[in-house]
């Protein structure tokens, strides 16, 4: 577990580290705030496309080759698309290096996948928390280090993250171990591998098929805030590099310390179907209430009090995980962060034309929120229907016992 962890932690970072400044370089290569946001939107749908066509590829390929050779194609991905969006000269250069970057990177699905092999089914919970928590502290480290190499210099923290890409090859290649042994594998199928075809067998899974719908209702909304967070910040309140760079790392410290610490304090007192439901009700609030802020310390004041919201990931995931079984892990997170991926292609077709709408607007207006209201009202359809999936549940399962 340490060493997928470490594996995550410097992968995030190195992620973590262009958030702050890819939307600026976007604006640095066109003329006015709307071309920003109509192009940024456009860079972040082609990456988004190209990683949900390939998610669930390299998610098979993971469980047929193992998930140790497949993070070590993502990690050069993104080592490469690093390096080379750091020269990007136009906008046209950057959907071509973020399509073939969004190619070659699946490393959450097969990550999740790594510990689900390693990991009894129910402590999945727990140890996708603590994963979960590298990649908080990945987002307390690097949007701040890339908001403050970006104040010098927009291409500055492209060269530093592809620095540490390359340290994550390195370190899989020379230490991280394989997780998945031989006998567990299965043989390599095209039809698996299809993105829709993997999406269709992620709704067969026992009984799960609702929470297929809540996975994409809440990555849904997820996306269209990574879409809209800076550029949000930066028209309302006036945010640069530097204020948007310390936003993310809040975020990252209290995700860092929800699923690393709390989460498997509070998995101890109440069940992960119960957590998922608070948590949902959270994150619905903490979306509205982010697109009614006024000013820029409410954002803060959202983020601490989102504890909740934090651990939506870990017990609806770990409740899908729980019913594939061992051979089929990889295909099955793929087909989670295939879904994923699907979301955030839509994402930017949503949070790009808000953002495009209220770009003009003055400062401090509300209707620049109108996004994380958009967010909001996904968050609570998830809502509704996880809960109208466990009281549906409780009813076969009260039926079942009735006849025994």
């Amino acid at each position: 577990m340490r060493f997928i962890m470490f594996t995550v932690l410097i992968d995030m970072i190195a992620i973590g580290l262009i958030i702050p400044v890819l939307p600026g370089l976007v604006g640095s290569l066109t003329s006015d705030p709307q071309d920003q946001a109509l192009w940024f939107g456009v860079v972040t749908f082609t990456f988004s496309m190209a990683n949900f066509i390939a998610s669930p590829i390299l998610g098979a390929l993971s469980d047929a080759c193992g998930r140790r050779p497949v993070l070590l194609i993502g990690f050069t991905g993104l080592m490469l698309s690093f390096w080379t969006t750091a020269i990007a000269s136009s906008i046209a250069m950057l959907i071509a290096i973020r399509v073939v970057a969004g190619g070659m990177q699946a490393n959450i699905s097969v990550a999740n996948a790594y510990v689900a092999d390693i990991t009894l089914p129910e402590e999945r919970a727990s140890r996708f928390g603590m994963l979960g928590a590298m990649f908080g502290v990945g987002f307390i480290l690097g949007p701040v280090i890339g908001g403050l190499l970006g104040s010098i210099n927009l291409r500055l923290p492209f060269a530093a993250a592809g620095g540490l890409a390359m340290l994550n090859l390195l370190y899989g290649i020379f230490v991280l171990p394989e997780s998945l042994p031989t006998e567990r594998r299965r043989s390599f199928s095209w039809s698996a591998a299809n993105p829709f075809g993997a999406l269709r067998r992620l709704t067969d899974l026992k009984g799960v098929a609702p929470l297929a719908v809540v996975v994409s209702c809440c990555g849904l909304a997820q996306y269209v805030l990574y879409t809209c967070w800076v550029l949000y910040n930066n028209f309302k309140f006036g945010w640069g590099p530097r204020e948007n760079g310390w936003s993310l790392a809040a975020v990252g410290v209290v995700s860092a310390i929800v699923q690393g610490v709390l989460l498997g304090r509070i998995l101890k007192v109440v069940s992960v179907k119960r957590l998922a439901v608070w948590g949902l009700l959270s994150s619905t609030l903490a979306y509205a209430l982010w697109g009614a802020a006024t000013q820029g310390w409410m954002m803060y004041a959202v983020i601490a009090a989102n504890l909740l919201g934090n651990t939506v990931s870990s017990t609806i995931q770990s409740i899908i995980s729980g019913a594939a079984d061992s051979k089929t892990q990889g295909q099955t997170l793929g087909a989670i962060g295939g879904l994923n991926n699907l979301m955030a292609v839509i994402a930017p077709g949503i949070g790009a034309p808000l953002l495009t709408l209220v770009s003009r607007l003055p400062k401090g207006d509300w209707r620049i929120g109108a996004p994380f209201y958009c967010c909001a009202l996904l968050q609570g359809i998830a809502l509704a229907l996880t809960i109208a999936h466990f009281r549906r549940e409780r009813g076969v399962s009260a039926r079942i016992a009735a006849r025994t």
